[in-house]
């Protein structure tokens, strides 16, 4: 297909499985910090939030000293329990999944706090703030800590501070599909790094024709499924050439269209082209929320949830939302040299 190493399902299960038991038999301690121990009980005083400067720009950590440097991420799909106003629980949470692990106690286990969250430095105290969960602990409520809104998560495959295995994961396992950011503090926007987009060739819908598209590299560090392509899809409504300025004012894939079925492809520097694509048709909008979406010619480009997969755990390869006709218009693939 597009040269992606594609593990086997035995293999990779038996690796999570080990790395899972790693991480409860592994204590945490001053000299030997495990980012990856999961949340076992309710906290016993304030969490710390702070930053650290990565390749991906500044981003949040957690300050606590029993986690410090512990790279900190929000994932996308948690808008739309803010967009349902609590209707939808969160994404990452206890709902069996294909892992067999809880999401927001293992996987990616939730920054709790016992009191208001304390702001490091570099940290705007005005975007902390705290969520109560009763999907962390069974039989507790508890508080995790939150920035601009969105809850904050450590991830289970990041064992040591600055480690960022979770960066741009295009994730099918969370429920709904999102993608995991690093986040930047200024504002509590992702943090994706410079984006890159090149071609992929995919069966239409896992089974049908191979077609090669323009794709959008995610997942940089996460290492059962690195730098793995999606393919990148324009919508119908959003013309070429619709805006005379860097805003994208008028964009109408915004809200539950953004923050599950069709996430934009987001960057914090000029895209990147791979082979075969023409690096001045590449350009950046300004979306309505400030995050940087990347545009083709023009048009902005959208991933598409039901493309997401792992390997040898859940889904598979292809381009699932070829001509997908939707409340916020048709979305397509952009073929290559187009």
């Amino acid at each position: 297909m597009n040269g992606q190493k594609q593990s086997s399902r035995p293999l990779v299960i038996l690796g999570f499985g080990l790395v899972l038991a790693l991480q409860f038999g592994s204590p945490a301690n001053a000299q030997n910090i495990n980012c990856a121990a999961p949340v076992t009980s309710a906290p016993t005083g304030p969490a710390v939030v702070s930053v650290s400067s990565t390749p991906y720009g500044k981003v949040l950590v957690e300050g606590s000293a029993e986690y410090a440097g512990c790279s900190l991420y929000i994932v996308s799909s948690d808008e739309l329990h803010t967009l349902t106003t609590g209707a939808v629980r969160f994404a990452c949470s206890d709902n069996q999944n294909v892992l067999g692990a809880p999401c927001d106690a293992v996987l990616w286990p939730a920054l709790l706090t016992d009191g208001a969250p304390i702001a490091g430095p570099g940290i705007n105290p005005k975007l902390l703030g705290t969520v109560t969960r009763n999907d962390v602990l069974p039989g507790q409520s508890v508080q995790q800590v939150t920035y601009a809104g969105l809850p904050l998560y450590r991830f289970f495959l990041d064992e040591k501070p600055g480690e960022t295995e979770g960066a741009n994961l295009f994730d099918p396992v969370v429920s709904p599909t999102g993608i995991w950011y690093l986040v930047e503090p200024s504002r509590g926007r992702p943090a994706p790094g410079r984006a890159r987009l090149e071609l992929e060739t995919a069966p239409v819908n896992g089974t049908g024709a191979d077609q090669t598209v323009l794709a959008a590299l995610m997942n940089n560090d996460f290492s059962v499924f690195p730098n793995a392509s999606f393919p990148v899809y324009t919508q119908s409504t959003e013309r070429r050439g619709e805006w005379d300025h860097p805003w994208g004012d008028d964009i109408d894939c915004r809200g539950i269209c953004a923050a599950v079925p069709w996430p934009p492809v987001l960057t914090s520097e000029p895209p990147e082209a791979g082979p075969g694509i023409d690096q001045h048709a590449l350009g950046t909008i300004v979306r309505p929320d400030g995050t940087q979406q990347v545009t083709y010619k023009g048009k902005p480009v959208y991933l598409f949830y039901a493309d997401a997969y792992i390997p040898g755990i859940t889904g598979a390869q292809g381009v699932y939302g070829q001509s997908r006709i939707t409340p916020w218009g048709v979305f397509n693939t952009v073929p290559p040299l187009h």
